[in-house]
């Protein structure tokens, strides 16, 4: 399935953190683990539009790694791997 998102909406693919600490030490499965706050951008919808109809950019772009707010985006899964589904105010950085 693909997924294609809506204006100024954006498609990330959350990058998951370590399994094991600082130390070595490797975390179980059944850890509870924090949400992912950095991800890849997979898609990005159609750029937003104005009232007086000027067309305003998004401002990132596939491919691109973001940092976004932790309970900001939306999961869905698609074809059994998770997603994130992010309004472009959620997206506070890219990361070079």
């Amino acid at each position: 399935m693909k997924i294609k998102p809506l204006s100024g909406y954006i498609l990330i693919e959350p990058i998951k953190e370590e399994e094991k600490t600082k130390s070595g030490i490797l975390l179980p499965e059944t850890v509870e683990k924090d949400r992912p706050e950095q991800g890849t951008v997979i898609a990005v919808g159609s750029p937003k539009k104005t009232s007086s109809g000027k067309i305003i950019p998004l401002g990132v772009k596939p491919g691109d790694k973001v940092l976004f707010t932790k309970y900001g985006p939306n999961e869905i899964k698609v074809d059994d791997k998770e997603y994130l589904i992010a309004k472009e105010e959620d997206i506070l950085a890219i990361i070079e």
